[in-house]
């Protein structure tokens, strides 16, 4: 047959289908092929599977057999080949494997159980009798009188006896993502109950008021406070506070979808608090820590550097949970404002002072799983290609340094590293899932392409490197594994529980005690290594050795997402998107 022509050998088809929208849907064979059409980032070639051979697929030949001996010897040879090639195919196959998907020596399981728990230990107000953390006990339980106002309840931040509305209400929101996406991988290990009871203590505190308690920062027990405990009162101006509330109470909701009343009650004050916030005189709009009555003693810790984010976060969640398109809306033109004002300093990051790349993987589940269509097309063509960007920021060098042992290093001089590769790793697990349940191998930026497998790899990377795989071979949750911190920045963890009331001398001598805690602070996700893969485990030293509520949050989101179910079943079974 003739050779093809010069056109034929170049031309390539993709594969369509056509949604109710009226727009193209991407094909499993190119997914680049409308995904990356913005003209933000740089088109990617081809994919091998796409270039056409440049041989005919077909000869004429004729076979003439000159030497039967020799004949005879190939046919024995090439038999010889074959039968080899099907012993080691057998061989490989009956013989014990090692799982391929998780490395044998984590157990995502019990890593969850006990990440979970760390909340149990940070719990205020009238601690509850079937804890599993018993050397707790009933705290801050005139929380609110100085302000004339109800504020039991809630969650210590990290390793002090301080309140922080602005990282409860992340927090929340981060779990409360977790369980609607993974719920069914909750439920498989016993452990949906769990999450649904840590988020509505947290919920239950943001319903009471919608401002933010914060505490003095002594050294002492939180079961032994009998100091004055300040609330500093924020109002309409503290726009990214009141906006993350809004997020936390609307992604809770759908946790609770099964409880109408108390998901109608989380909906119904999620709104009433977004009108409150939207409705702001934009010239008065700003962030928590910028006014001084509000969040003066946050500054330190919490500054807050942006509200644009929050503003997409809170509405996208609402929109979420309620289905009203102005809520979309509202949350792409959010998302279109903050991407306009986003500085290099958090650009590849999702923690608590930065919620835009997780608005755009949200937004990029919205235009694949409801695919809504005009007039919302190219904003949502904006959130794939920013999430790709933030994908390819993971898991290439060149993006983003990575220490020797191999956790990202996205903000080297900017607080602890493993809150980031905790998020990191639940984001690029989270968005594999979503392009592999749309029967999509991968995608592309600039002039990299990635697999939904090179995510997962890299997702599992970052986990077992905190759960122990790393230079210092130290598990960095607490009570996981055979070595891990035994001196954590935490006063209940700290102080001995022995029904001994301690003063402020007291507890400076248990925080600058070289002995071990008392307690075990189990799960607890410490701060983490520097950039070079040392870690001190100092109790004096909080940047190394302290946990947040925020930080876990990203754990426990990352370790479900990469928890196996049964028979490789898709973990998106009665995520948010069959829920919406």
């Amino acid at each position: 047959m003739p050779p093809p022509k010069e056109s034929e050998k170049n031309h390539v088809t993709y594969m369509h289908t056509v949604s109710e929208a009226g727009r193209l849907l991407p094909s499993s064979s190119r997914w680049n092929s409308i995904a990356l059409d913005f003209n933000l980032t740089p088109k990617s070639s081809a994919s091998y599977e796409s270039i056409p051979s440049q041989y005919p697929k077909s000869v004429d030949c004729n076979l003439v057999i000159t030497d039967k001996k020799h004949f005879h010897i190939f046919i024995f040879v090439t038999l010889a080949i074959f039968f080899a090639i099907i012993a080691v195919a057998l061989l490989v196959h009956f013989l014990p494997q090692k799982d391929k998907h998780q490395d044998s020596s984590i157990n995502l399981k019990l890593a969850i159980n006990q990440a979970l728990t760390f909340y149990d230990a940070q719990k205020s107000g009238n601690y509850p009798k079937n804890s599993p953390v018993k050397y707790r006990g009933d705290s801050g339980l005139k929380d609110g009188n100085q302000a004339k106002t109800n504020l039991i309840g809630g969650y210590y931040d990290s390793g002090n006896n301080i309140k922080f509305t602005f990282t409860t209400a992340y927090t929340m929101t981060l779990l409360s993502w977790s369980a609607v996406e993974y719920q069914t991988k909750y439920a498989d290990i016993d452990e949906l109950d769990h999450v649904k009871d840590i988020i509505r203590w947290g919920t239950d505190y943001l319903l009471k008021a919608f401002i933010p308690p914060n505490g003095s920062n002594n050294l002492r027990l939180p079961e032994d406070m009998s100091y004055a405990r300040p609330v500093s009162v924020c109002d309409g101006s503290a726009t990214d506070l009141a906006a993350e509330i809004v997020a936390a109470l609307s992604s809770a909701s759908m946790v609770f979808n099964d409880d109408k009343d108390y998901s109608g009650k989380l909906v119904l004050a999620a709104e009433r608090l977004y009108e409150v916030v939207t409705r702001e005189d934009p010239k008065k709009q700003g962030t928590y820590t910028s006014v001084d009555a509000c969040g003066k003693q946050a500054r330190t810790l919490y500054n807050s550097s942006s509200y644009q984010d929050e503003l997409a976060w809170g509405a996208t969640w609402l929109f979420l949970a309620t289905k009203k398109t102005h809520y979309l809306a509202n949350a792409t033109d959010f998302f279109l404002s903050a991407k306009s004002d986003e500085t290099n300093l958090d650009k590849e990051v999702f923690y608590w002072n930065n919620k835009l790349n997780a608005v755009a993987v949200l937004l990029s589940g919205i235009r694949y799983f409801q695919d809504p269509g005009f007039p919302y097309e190219d904003v949502l063509k904006l959130s794939s290609n920013s999430t790709h960007s933030l994908m390819c920021s993971y898991l290439f060098k060149k993006y983003m340094s990575r220490t020797t042992g191999g956790l990202i290093i996205p903000k080297p001089e900017n607080g602890p590293l493993l809150q980031y590769a905790a998020t990191a790793s639940f984001l690029s697990k989270l968005y594999s899932d979503y392009i592999d349940h749309l029967k999509i191998s991968g995608a592309s930026c600039e002039t990299d392409e990635f697999s939904v497998a090179m995510l997962r790899d890299f997702a599992r990377s970052q986990v077992n490197y905190i759960l122990g795989q790393n230079p210092m071979k130290m598990s960095y949750l607490v009570g996981y594994g055979d070595k891990f911190p035994v001196h954590v920045h935490h006063r209940s963890a700290s102080i001995p529980w022995d029904k001994r009331t301690y003063n402020c001398d007291d507890g400076k001598t248990w925080l600058n005690s070289k002995n071990p805690n008392p307690q075990i602070l189990l799960g607890a996700m410490v701060g983490g290594p520097d950039t070079n893969d040392n870690f001190i485990d100092q109790r004096s030293n909080q940047r190394f050795n302290e946990p947040t509520i925020a930080s876990n949050a990203g754990l426990v989101a990352a370790l479900v997402a990469l928890q196996d179910l049964p028979n490789n079943s898709d973990g998106l079974k009665n995520s948010l998107w069959e829920w919406t």
